[in-house]
């Protein structure tokens, strides 16, 4: 990915000068300069501090669409719900153009036996869904339940948690967390 080009474009679509953006983060505009011309890589801790001066979030930079945030729409195609999964699994973000989303909304597609991984999640926030399709085994903490089509789970996400399909065919869950974590 090229985060030069990307960080002009969402800079540039925001109405942020080089200089401007250089003064409200605490660098020099040559540094802005640099950045934009992939001539400095900037550390993810470097990145995200220039980020706050537009301000956007990390998750909003890397799916960031300059055409689409001109859309202010509310709707979203299925062709404009990027896919932010990894690892065979499938995470299509609903909102992406919205800017400072308070959640995060997903449509995850689980293909049979994908997981989130052996080692459990955690994070800040709460997150709920509803499978819509398939049969997905839900652990938080010490509990574990495998959840069909129509059952749902809500919970505390800084208690370990993971995700895994033990159907046969495709799981899918719709889901949502707070704050947005994509």
């Amino acid at each position: 990915m090229d985060i030069g080009a990307r960080l002009q474009r969402v800079r540039t679509a925001k109405g942020l000068s080089q200089r401007e953006l250089a003064k409200r983060v605490g660098v020099t505009n040559s540094t802005i300069s640099l950045i934009e011309q992939d001539k400095v890589s900037p550390s993810v801790s470097s990145l995200k501090k220039v980020l706050d001066g537009i301000p956007i979030s990390l998750a909003e930079f890397f799916t960031y669409d300059a055409d689409a945030a001109q859309n202010d729409s509310p709707f979203y195609a299925s062709d404009e719900l990027p896919d932010v999964g990894n690892a065979g699994l499938h995470y299509f973000l609903v909102g992406q153009r919205r800017p400072q989303r308070a959640m995060c909304i997903l449509r995850e597609v689980m293909p049979p036996g994908a997981d989130t991984g052996a080692e459990m999640l955690r994070h800040d926030g709460e997150e709920g869904g509803v499978v819509v399709q398939g049969e997905v085994e839900v652990t938080v903490g010490e509990q574990v339940r495998v959840l069909r089509t129509g059952e749902a789970y809500y919970f505390e996400s800084r208690v370990p948690h993971r995700f895994r399909n033990v159907g046969k065919t495709d799981a899918v869950v719709f889901s949502a967390n707070t704050p947005a974590t994509f």
